[in-house]
């Protein structure tokens, strides 16, 4: 279907590269203005699964006299939705932020340099591709690193993990994560948020 390829692929010239994607450039840049605003999914701990744009104005469809209503929720559900113990709604998830930061490494090895976006928005540093990707990284990985005071975002206000010498050590893999406050949710080990791993790694390479 050449109608449909012309869409989705992508040639650069000068290196013979071919990127199968959806977005175009301009397109991809576009996608980025909203996702590196820390006034929508951009958040301290990584990407928001929603942006909280919609704390104040959520999304709404009338539908045969009835009105449904999404919006931000940073943490637990507030409905019984999928069982009440799952949020997509505003939470930060580490599939969903390693399968960004995996594409946006892809999408720097095809462009190269010649892409560079804010971020974050709003702060007049411009980055790179790579650059955005390792930026994520180091948000995702600040989750798990205790600040001044020896708290750690992931384990919210629980003094133990603070406090307890047999406690502050120890790292729950948590489901979720607050998109407010870092706070880990839903399941404390969850096999998918060891991932942060990977992060920890890119850090470690770049000493930043």
């Amino acid at each position: 279907r050449p109608d449909l390829a012309g869409h989705i692929t992508w040639a650069e010239a000068g290196h013979g590269h071919r990127l199968l994607a959806l977005p175009s450039r301009e397109r991809l840049e576009r996608v980025l203005r909203y996702m590196l605003d820390e006034r929508e999914f951009l958040s301290p701990h990584g990407l928001r699964s929603l942006s909280q744009v919609h704390r104040e104005r959520p999304f709404v469809l009338a539908l045969d006299g009835q009105e449904y209503g999404v919006h931000y929720t940073p943490a637990e559900s507030d409905t019984g939705l999928f069982g009440g113990n799952s949020n997509w709604r505003g939470p930060i998830w580490f599939p969903l932020n390693y399968l960004v930061v995996e594409a946006l490494e892809r999408y720097h090895h095809f462009y190269g340099d010649s892409v560079r976006v804010e971020c974050p928005v709003g702060s007049g540093r411009l980055a790179t591709l790579g650059d955005v990707a390792h930026e994520l990284c180091r948000r995702l990985a600040n989750l798990f690193v205790p600040d001044a005071s020896g708290r750690r975002p992931c384990h919210g206000a629980d003094p133990r993990f603070r406090d307890d010498a047999h406690w502050r050590d120890l790292l729950r893999f948590s489901e979720y994560f607050c998109g407010d406050t870092g706070r880990g949710l839903g399941a404390s080990f969850q096999g998918w948020t060891t991932l942060a791993i990977r992060c920890f790694e890119d850090v470690a390479r770049t000493g930043v």
